[in-house]
């Protein structure tokens, strides 16, 4: 097996010309005889007994040669690439040449990987903002701790308010006319939730245990069901029961209770530098994107659409992978959701083709600055992978080839390099 001719076509566009020997292809012919002879009726001859000389001759001598060429195409075509020194991207398409003689040939047409152009990626200009903490910030986070340590208390002697939980019974009409849909029976309804239609919870409000009263609403124009939009409608509700969310007293035993620290203030003041430490990362975040965005901007490169297809469909198998781990399958979830597989992959497209340019630009300024992964780096990061997934590192090891887990590192050293060199002001 060995490549015949390296020929451009255009613009990152190469045809590989490449053989499959004798020896290799009599190989694959026999096996795909053997795969298949049982299939084949010959007169004179058991089934499956026949001689693969008679069978040839009877169906053809080119009856095997499809089974034979998949058979050996992989390792052929991977020998023919790694004699071009071609750096190719996305899946190549076939096409046999000629069949004649002995030694089959094979064209395969490729794309690689584009030049990319970029300069001035040292000492980018940009402004970081870090938000700065409030004490709305502080006792929002507090009123969260509140809330999920709050408890629920059944109240009897007041009528319901905004935010309690209410037991009801309801049922709708319209026109006098009950529709589906519009009927339950000991419902719980948090006020203020804005779980059902405008207006129907603040009628609610005022109302107490036993009561029994109409609630006059309009549904949406735009609601879901069409043959309800816009139309009035009553609701005929009985207030079963009011529960309370009963939240901890604000003070020191609170502080206690929930962390580490003996007084609302000390809580408080951890509570403001968790938040400015989440600010600061967060910010530091904001300063990356504005340098990635900048680099693709000064980028030049002309990128085959195979790449950004390729990394589109990566985006997608990555979808159903983390939809199979939740039970579902991307059939199901375009079910649910009235999409198709086409607009999910409109929808992805453009962050593929971002990701596609800032790993291109990277791998360039990582050339360009002759940056390295060391052994002990990649070693370093196998132990860190293994780590943060709870895997043997040799698992690890097996799952990722040390040169791709190097050339990550090298993209990571790029970027590293150039937030050392940017030039940030802080706002």
């Amino acid at each position: 097996m060995s490549l015949i001719k390296k020929t451009k076509l255009e613009k990152n566009h190469y045809e590989l010309k490449f053989s499959i020997d004798k020896e290799t292809f009599e190989k694959a012919l026999n096996a795909a005889y053997r795969k298949n002879v049982a299939k084949m009726n010959i007169p004179g001859f058991r089934k499956g007994k026949a001689p693969r000389a008679i069978v040839e001759k009877m169906y053809g001598k080119g009856v095997f040669y499809e089974d034979a060429i998949n058979e050996c195409l992989g390792e052929a075509y991977e020998a023919a690439l790694k004699e071009s020194k071609l750096d190719v991207v996305g899946r190549p398409e076939f096409d046999i040449e000629s069949m004649e003689g002995e030694e089959p040939v094979l064209k395969a047409s490729v794309y690689v990987k584009p030049d990319v152009a970029i300069e001035g990626y040292l000492g980018i200009e940009v402004t970081k903002t870090v938000k700065e903490v409030t004490d709305a910030d502080v006792d929002a986070e507090i009123e969260r701790v509140r809330e999920r340590g709050a408890r629920t208390i059944e109240v009897t002697d007041r009528a319901a308010i905004d935010g309690d939980t209410v037991t009801i019974d309801y049922e709708g009409s319209v026109d006098g006319i009950p529709f589906d849909g519009g009927k339950a029976e000991g419902h719980d309804l948090k006020l203020g939730s804005g779980q059902f239609i405008p207006g129907f919870e603040e009628q609610i409000v005022g109302k107490s245990i036993d009561e029994e009263f109409d609630v006059n609403v309009t549904f949406p124009e735009e609601y879901h069901a069409k043959e309800l939009a816009g139309k009035a409608a009553v609701f005929k509700v009985k207030l079963h029961a009011i529960k309370a969310t009963e939240l901890a007293e604000l003070d020191d035993e609170f502080a206690k209770d929930v962390s580490e620290f003996d007084t609302l203030e000390a809580y408080k003041a951890d509570i403001r530098a968790k938040q400015a430490e989440r600010n600061e990362k967060q910010a530091d975040a904001e300063v990356e994107d504005k340098l990635i965005d900048a680099l693709v901007e000064k980028m030049e490169a002309d990128i085959p659409e195979v790449m950004f297809e390729a990394e589109t469909e990566n985006s997608l198998r990555d979808m159903d992978n983390n939809l199979r781990m939740q039970g579902l399958d991307l059939s199901t979830y375009c079910k649910y959701t009235g999409m198709t597989l086409d607009t999910i992959r409109e929808q992805m497209r453009p962050r593929a083709e971002k990701q596609v340019k800032v790993r291109l630009v990277l791998e360039k300024i990582a050339k360009l600055e002759k940056l390295t992964a060391l052994k002990k780096d990649i070693e370093a990061e196998y132990k860190r992978i293994a780590e943060a997934y709870n895997v043997p590192v040799d698992e690890v090891k097996k799952m990722i080839d040390a040169k791709d887990l190097g050339e990550d590192l090298k993209v990571k050293a790029a970027i590293d390099l150039v937030k050392e060199k940017a030039v940030i002001t802080v706002a």
